[in-house]
């Protein structure tokens, strides 16, 4: 039986989690999505280790902490998902979910598959979506299209999405896996995923 305190704890609409290498698309769904369903969705702020960049907001960009804070409030069970990037840590806290369930709004997260599997181990319950490019060779295409990035960054980037694109496939992990072959069949897929959930918090803000 599930703990009533943990379940109060995540009241509010589902979170829904976007995972997919670069380069599949994410971004160009999750900017339609929040454009049609305004005032519906939300961002949980990140924790990270590393100072902030110039222009960045301590509350907004990132929640700025040391590495000490941030491995006790791991060790203490408060982070859904966390990784480390070029020495510095990052992570997604219950907290900062819950913030933004609190406004009743639906929070999105956009993790890698190994948030994806942490997350599988909380009570969090989200929607899991997966967006996957329709070839690794049009993925190449989009990437190096892009001219953002060195040779050595590219091919790993490449080599991550490969990995991604084979865990996808594990039965049970999705909820649903879209191929972004088409962005206007994809966004159609992505939209009718979530639409309960916005059917929800629409509800919510009319009573």
């Amino acid at each position: 039986m599930r703990d009533p305190a943990k379940q109060k704890a995540m009241a509010g609409p589902r979170p829904v989690v976007m995972s997919g290498p670069s380069g599949a698309g994410k971004s160009t769904l999750l900017k339609k999505l929040l454009t049609e369903f305004e005032g519906v969705f939300g961002f949980s702020v990140s924790h990270t280790t590393r100072s902030p960049r110039p222009g960045e907001e301590e509350g907004k960009d990132y929640h700025y902490v040391s590495r000490e804070v941030m491995k006790a409030a791991i060790a203490n069970g408060e982070f859904i998902e966390n990784a480390e990037f070029s020495g510095n840590m990052y992570g997604t806290s219950k907290a900062a979910v819950q913030a933004v369930q609190a406004k009743n709004l639906i929070c999105i997260l956009d993790i890698d598959m190994q948030g994806v599997k942490n997350i599988k181990r909380t009570d969090l319950n989200p929607i899991y979506v997966s967006i996957q490019p329709p070839s690794m060779e049009i993925l190449e295409k989009r990437l190096r299209d892009r001219k953002t990035e060195s040779e050595e960054s590219l091919q790993k980037r490449l080599h991550a999405a490969k990995v991604d694109m084979e865990i996808s496939k594990e039965p049970g992990l999705f909820d649903v896996v879209i191929t972004n072959d088409d962005l206007d069949v994809a966004y159609g897929k992505l939209k009718h995923a979530v639409l309960e959930e916005i059917q929800k918090v629409r509800d919510a803000n009319k009573s």
